[in-house]
């Protein structure tokens, strides 16, 4: 079982109307993943935030080994959304311990594709609304041009801005993360959690093949 600690960052009592309910949704959250995995021991830090957007009720980030942040509104606090926020985290915080999150464009999209199968596995349901949205005619190419670029920009990829869809980057990933378990069924997200993203890119290169998107045969650009 892993250790970890809770940081609640309260002292202007932001969080105090739901504190009691923070807690059991991040045990919730620990026992549920550690049913398929063992995490490493981490640090959980929570704060407040006012964020009124559609999306913005509750944020994960896991910016360093051993740590993952959620800021969340507590007006609007959900403990399925909490958990669900949580434990996408953990596929990140996993993934530290091995290949880390990522410095080029092709890493993140694994990165982020396998941690919203993780959340599938440990909780089940739908895919979450980042890795279902549907993206734009020719980011497959373009994802594939920019594969190994360390200069690619995150913001335009993942958080919608400039041209791209917001959260391209999220459903690229999670669909080739999907083809990879539906050739190998007994690879199970969890156990992929540390796994190089380089395979995945001859994934990426089939599925704009078969979409007229690319040619099979021609590889991607090894820019940046």
């Amino acid at each position: 079982m892993s250790v970890w600690n809770i940081h609640l960052l309260n002292a202007r009592h932001d969080l105090t109307c739901v504190l009691s309910e923070i807690r059991q949704a991040s045990r919730e959250a620990v026992a549920r993943a550690s049913d398929h995995v063992d995490l490493p021991d981490f640090d959980l830090v929570v704060r407040a935030r006012q964020d009124r957007s559609a999306d913005g009720a509750v944020q994960g980030h896991a910016p360093a080994p051993g740590v993952i942040e959620i800021a969340l509104t507590p007006d609007r606090f959900d403990a399925a959304s909490f958990t669900r926020a949580l434990v996408r985290q953990m596929a990140h915080l996993i993934r530290w311990t091995g290949p880390g999150y990522g410095k080029s464009l092709g890493e993140a999209l694994v990165s982020e594709g396998l941690a919203g199968h993780f959340v599938l596995q440990v909780l089940g349901g739908q895919p979450d609304p980042c890795d279902s949205v549907r993206h734009a005619p020719g980011a497959m190419r373009q994802a594939m041009n920019e594969w190994a670029r360390r200069d690619y920009d995150h913001a335009r990829w993942f958080g919608g801005k400039g041209d791209l869809r917001k959260w391209t980057g999220n459903s690229l990933g999670h669909r080739v993360v999907a083809e990879h378990l539906a050739e190998r069924t007994g690879d199970p997200a969890a156990l992929l959690a540390t796994a190089p993203a380089e395979p995945f890119r001859q994934i990426l290169r089939r599925i704009a093949a078969a979409e007229g998107q690319a040619d099979p045969e021609a590889a991607p650009s090894e820019e940046g």
